[in-house]
């Protein structure tokens, strides 16, 4: 059975994510769009041109939107990065474009037939998880945000360096929004199996300053290079692994959670079919209030760009 995955949005993370999946080997068929025709007709024959030098052999096609009717999973990276660089570093900046962006693409992706996994990178990712779901009818439990899988590595990494550690060594989430309203949950990350916070005391570790880390180190590769692409990349790719392999992984991806009625970041279960299950977590009443902040700032934007 081939594996195919198309990718809406050529830009700097679109072209990142068909890098991986192609060198990698984890498609047979790749499908890219983008509105630059050049720059797509371009990637794809940038890709074709690989393939003499690669193990494996992938089909590559682009802006055909028939070829979505028996595509696995779809992976949305389209956005205009150009609107993220202001002076506020508001993460909603590029809503009003991706808003409209987005309600037209879901429209084709329904008339093409589409009945995969979507999996969304497209920023403000809730909000935009949120009316790709609406906008192609497809099940809740089979449109995922990234979210704050990336967010919780950026966590990782920070507490990680000042421990002079492998951040696979460090587990806990970032949940609610990907975006400024988002934290860590201290009381879910344990470093070598201890708490942080114990840690924390010990080695006079300064969690407030390592959940900004977490929550704003986006920005510093922004800044330095106009644009992030590998982290975020690797993190969509990671759940595109995750959903071929039926892996039944614990992500912290945007996924609908019932309780508030919208779509943000906190860990569930992941395989074949999407979004298998909810883990359930004993967060502090501090955290869950945070959650509460953040769902509610989500909801107000989606309903902004919903009466656009």
């Amino acid at each position: 059975m081939s594996r195919k995955v198309a990718v809406i949005g050529d830009g700097h993370v679109g072209e990142t994510v068909a890098h991986h999946l192609v060198v990698a080997g984890l498609v047979d068929k790749l499908v890219l769009f983008d509105l630059n025709e050049g720059k797509v007709k371009a990637d794809a024959i940038d890709f074709k041109d690989a393939m003499a030098n690669l193990p494996h052999h992938v089909e590559v096609t682009y802006n055909d939107y028939a070829e979505l009717a028996d595509t696995d999973i779809i992976v949305s990276a389209l956005g205009n990065i150009k609107l993220q660089d202001n002076p506020d570093n508001d993460r909603f900046a590029e809503l009003p474009y991706t808003s409209q962006q987005v309600k037209a693409v879901a429209k084709q992706i329904k008339a093409a037939g589409f009945h995969g996994k979507l999996v969304v990178i497209t920023n403000p990712v809730d909000v935009i998880t949120m009316l790709y779901q609406e906008g192609t009818g497809l099940p809740k439990e089979h449109v995922i945000g990234t979210g704050t899988l990336l967010d919780s590595a950026r966590m990782k990494h920070a507490v990680a360096e000042v421990l002079d550690l492998d951040p696979r060594s460090v587990v806990g989430y970032n949940l609610g929004e990907h975006g400024n309203s988002q934290f860590t949950a201290w009381s879910t990350v344990r470093v070598l199996g201890k708490p942080i916070t114990e840690i924390a005391a010990e080695k006079g570790l300064d969690l407030v300053d390592l959940d900004k880390k977490a929550r704003e180190g986006g920005f510093e590769v922004f800044y330095g290079k106009k644009y992030t692409s590998y982290g975020i990349a690797t993190a969509a790719v990671r759940l595109v692994e995750t959903i071929f392999s039926d892996a039944h992984s614990e992500l912290p991806v945007s996924n609908y959670v019932a309780e508030y009625g919208l779509y943000l970041s906190y860990p569930a279960i992941v395989g074949a079919d999407g979004i298998l299950a909810r883990v359930p977590l004993n967060l502090t009443d501090e955290e869950l209030a945070k959650l509460q902040v953040s769902a509610d700032y989500i909801k107000t934007k989606f309903e902004e760009s919903n009466a656009k």
